[in-house]
């Protein structure tokens, strides 16, 4: 298995890469599975993961992780790591658009990760 391509995107302003930077990274590593990794810090809110998770149920996508973890000397706030396989960049960046309009979100960043696929 091949040690997993990372790329981080501040701000989720995901840029369209030249088409030949594709094409050389996948003649490079065959084939790719890009992965989508979403963190987010929030208030801790009773509502927030239901709300987190609407955005991937309403698409009728599974994300292949979620992990949430309260934080803050009163565990005040939440920061929530969510990932989806083969989510490609455009309904990525539309989705962290969406988490940051969810009440009581603060900051929502997205990257991309891609692990070769091997026959």
């Amino acid at each position: 298995m091949q040690r997993p391509e990372s790329a981080f995107y501040p701000d989720s302003v995901l840029t369209p890469r030249p088409d030949h930077a594709s094409a050389d990274a996948r003649a490079h590593t065959g084939s790719y599975r890009p992965t989508a990794c979403f963190s987010l810090n929030a208030r801790a809110t009773p509502g927030l993961m239901p709300r987190v998770l609407e955005l991937f149920a309403k698409r009728d996508l599974v994300p292949s992780a979620f992990i949430a973890r309260a934080q803050g000397a009163d565990g005040g706030e939440m920061s929530i790591d969510v990932q989806m396989e083969d989510m490609d960049r455009e309904l990525a960046d539309y989705v962290a658009r969406c988490m940051r309009q969810i009440v009581g979100v603060e900051v929502v960043l997205v990257s991309e990760k891609r692990f070769a696929v091997t026959a």
